[in-house]
């Protein structure tokens, strides 16, 4: 596979246990279909259960044509506003393969932290809900499914340790 902006044939890496392709020159990452999420729950345990979905939003979905071919089609690539992070991602509609530039994982990683903690702190029952319901519902697998909600459980004792410790204080000296 060749970098879609160097040209330059791409090596293969483990970011965060998980197995990319990388340019050696321009130092761009291209992750096959479902690497981008594997890699950013290897990244950080705290932010998996938030879901990379580019596409969640079609009323904030800002997609263009690029000049970038995909590494794996050879086909134009797409560029996509992830999000509201200010990250421009080159995406596949054929393979869904995603390239990011030098930097843009741990851009979006710092963001997915940051909107994590805003989405725990201020959206917290509504974001139980949803998790509960992808537990049968997707789109990852049931284990992966649970795990996320598992974090938010976990998340939410630490919300409450931080905001009432005296409430976790008490529940915790609670008769077992």
């Amino acid at each position: 596979m060749l970098c879609p902006i160097c040209k330059k044939t791409l090596e293969k890496i483990l970011l965060c246990n998980t197995e990319v392709d990388f340019c050696p020159d321009c130092l761009g990452l291209w992750f096959e279909k479902d690497e981008l999420r594997q890699a950013k729950d290897n990244k950080d345990k705290n932010i998996n259960w938030l879901d990379i979905d580019l596409w969640k939003d079609k009323e904030k979905l800002k997609i263009a044509s690029g000049q970038k071919l995909c590494p794996n089609c050879r086909l134009p690539l797409y560029e996509v506003q992830y999000s509201d992070s200010g990250v421009k991602v080159d995406i596949c509609n054929i393979c869904e393969g995603i390239w990011l530039d030098r930097g843009e994982f741990k851009k979006i990683i710092d963001y997915l932290r940051k909107k994590a903690d805003y989405e725990i702190l201020n959206k917290y029952a509504k974001n139980l809900f949803l998790e509960s319901t992808e537990v049968f519902s997707g789109p990852e697998t049931l284990r992966e499914e649970v795990d996320d909600f598992l974090t938010i459980l976990k998340l939410l004792n630490y919300k409450l340790t931080v905001q009432h410790p005296h409430l976790a204080k008490l529940i915790s000296s609670t008769p077992k």
